[in-house]
């Protein structure tokens, strides 16, 4: 089955089609954060608490770490596709309903590792909401294996969209 992947404006899709993120900050405890993606929509629920939405299609990276009384208890970030009703998903916590996981790593040095990836693809003027969906899965593969996941390209990046057009 083959999925599309453009995403689709807030004016096209009903309220609750929206997959929703809730963002946490506690100073020095927790932190919940969207580190790329194109937000629909932002709720503030409080001081320490907002609720973000994504269109269906939208690609987005949450980074989630959490720390005790003894240092960092979770690092980790998830790169999604967030899902059209009716279509099947994976839970991740903070996510309502959830999302097409296209990256997942916990500790701190895969999380540095991925970050430095979205880095790169932006030094190249691309929008890493934007990159192709396969390159995501491969940082994802080659990481949690301990190897250099290979670079993103702009000949990769523009075979992308040409393959995202014709899908279309």
């Amino acid at each position: 089955m083959i999925h599309s992947t453009r995403s689709v404006s807030l004016s096209e899709v009903s309220r609750s089609d929206l997959t929703h993120v809730e963002l946490l900050w506690l100073k020095g405890r927790v932190e919940n954060r969207i580190r790329f993606g194109r937000i629909a929509e932002t709720q503030v629920l409080d001081r320490n608490r907002r609720l973000v939405a994504f269109a269906p299609g939208s690609v987005f990276a949450l980074v989630r770490w959490t720390s005790n009384d003894f240092g960092t208890a979770l690092s980790r970030i998830d790169i999604l596709r967030a899902v059209s009703a009716g279509e099947r998903y994976s839970t991740v916590p903070c996510v309502c309903p959830g999302g097409a996981i296209l990256l997942g790593l916990a500790g701190w040095p895969k999380v540095e590792k991925v970050l430095q990836q979205i880095d790169a693809v932006e030094a190249l003027g691309i929008d890493p909401a934007g990159a192709a969906a396969e390159f995501w899965h491969q940082v994802h593969n080659r990481l949690s294996v301990g190897e250099k996941p290979r670079p993103y390209t702009c000949a990769q990046h523009r075979a992308w969209l040409r393959r995202r057009r014709i899908a279309l």
